[in-house]
């Protein structure tokens, strides 16, 4: 029978006392894993193809995630800071000035794919349709098509067209994240007033709210956030 003794008692709480420091280091080398996994770096962004027709996409396999929302959101300027090229995608101050579906390999690993503005109505009834039926085929029939990031500028009120936009995508199934863009453009306040808002607007509708994320293009507000979303997908899809 076991005996108890002082040194054994000793020998039990030391022992204790190494197995939770070794239980608390592996609890940290794995948050540390798990941090290192969802930290996105991009270390190379490249043009690979501009299309009209979305049948004419690349054909591979790699996920795509998509960025669309009305004309003059700050699209361009978003996928220029997420991938810190500042030229990568064109930039007007005209709206509505991309009218093709673009692609942009990022670190050879996923397509960022930079899709035609919507409610731009100086392009006329004709141009409209043609673009509403490219980004229709493109969002609904397009496999490789993983989320679809909407973006939404932070300073205004809901938008119809945004709403029925997003109502749409729902009706689809369309997984998708709301970006609210131009956030340097006015007060943290006004943004999260804003932001909060909207967010109740769509309450009204959705019985679960999509993700979202608050940028600014000019400060590189939300660029970890919206990359290390797109590194978390990333990493489901290879489980």
């Amino acid at each position: 029978m076991y005996k108890y003794t002082e040194n054994a008692a000793y020998f039990t709480e030391k022992t204790t006392k190494y197995i939770y420091i070794f239980i608390l280091l592996l609890f940290i080398l794995s948050l540390q894993r798990v941090k290192k996994q969802i930290n996105m770096e991009i270390t190379s962004a490249e043009f690979v193809v501009s299309n009209s027709r979305a049948d004419m996409c690349p054909q591979t396999n790699l996920p795509e995630y998509a960025f669309i929302g009305r004309s003059n959101v700050g699209k361009s300027s978003l996928i220029n800071m997420l991938t810190k090229q500042p030229k990568l995608a064109m930039t007007s101050a005209t709206p509505g000035k991309t009218l093709l579906i673009n692609h942009f390999l990022v670190n050879k690993e996923w397509y960022l794919v930079d899709l035609p503005g919507y409610g731009y109505a100086q392009r006329g009834k004709k141009m409209m349709d043609k673009i509403q039926k490219l980004i229709e085929y493109y969002v609904l029939e397009r496999e490789q098509m993983t989320c679809l990031f909407v973006l939404v500028d932070s300073r205004l009120e809901s938008q119809k067209i945004d709403l029925e936009f997003m109502e749409w995508l729902g009706e689809n199934g369309v997984p998708f994240a709301i970006i609210f863009t131009k956030s340097d453009k006015q007060s943290s306040g006004k943004t999260k007033f804003n932001v909060n808002r909207y967010m109740e607007v769509l309450k009204e509708q959705w019985e679960e709210l999509p993700p979202y994320f608050i940028s600014s293009s000019e400060k590189k507000t939300g660029r970890k956030e919206i990359l290390d979303y797109i590194e978390s997908i990333n990493n489901s899809l290879q489980k």
